[in-house]
């Protein structure tokens, strides 16, 4: 059985489309749910669920081993971010190396890096003029957005579409695809 977690800072809707998602798989079981934000609605998400949550800070997770110790007491063999925001620290890397991955709302090499999430990326793309966009899931290493790409899917994007617009056609792109590549990642 490989045991899954993930880290969110928001309000959790891919964490809990990925919870439903493997609810009744034979081989992936979704753990744990940690978040740097102790009022992230995606705790509340997990709690519905029955999933463990844990809510750490910058010190916990940037300097020390304390939450790599408890990753690796719950069996946890695979973690998938999903709205988390702070650059993953070398410890952890180095635990999972190749076990961690990634969802970024648009089509990475463009409007990646640090700060840009959320609207920020919509907001850019539309600003860019861009005729399409999309999702990019990665694996990850020690800077923002610049893993290996494991998957890229696109939307059109019209003229008249607003960033809010870009960013729901992004979201359901997001839910029907994340689930799915993770469970390829996890299972290959």
């Amino acid at each position: 059985m490989h045991a899954s977690q993930f880290f969110i800072s928001g309000s959790g809707s891919n964490a809990e489309r990925i919870i439903t998602h493997f609810q009744k798989h034979e081989s992936i079981k979704v753990a744990l749910l940690l978040s740097n934000n102790s009022e992230a609605y995606g705790l509340q998400r997990a709690a519905q669920y029955n999933i463990a949550t844990l809510v750490f800070n910058k010190a916990q997770f940037r300097e020390s081993d304390e939450v790599v110790e408890v990753l690796k007491a719950a069996g946890i063999t695979h973690i998938v971010l999903a709205g988390f925001l702070w650059l993953i620290p070398q410890n952890l890397l180095s635990t999972f190396p190749g076990r961690i991955i990634n969802i970024h709302p648009a089509l990475l090499p463009k409007f990646g890096g640090k700060g840009m999430y959320g609207m920020r990326v919509h907001e850019a793309v539309k600003q860019a003029g861009e005729t399409e966009t999309g999702i990019t899931i990665h694996e990850v290493n020690a800077h923002y957005d610049e893993g290996k790409i494991l998957s890229q899917q696109k939307c059109s994007i019209e003229k008249s579409d607003t960033p809010e617009d870009i960013a729901r056609k992004v979201q359901q792109l997001e839910h029907r695809y994340y689930p799915l590549v993770i469970e390829k990642w996890i299972t290959s």
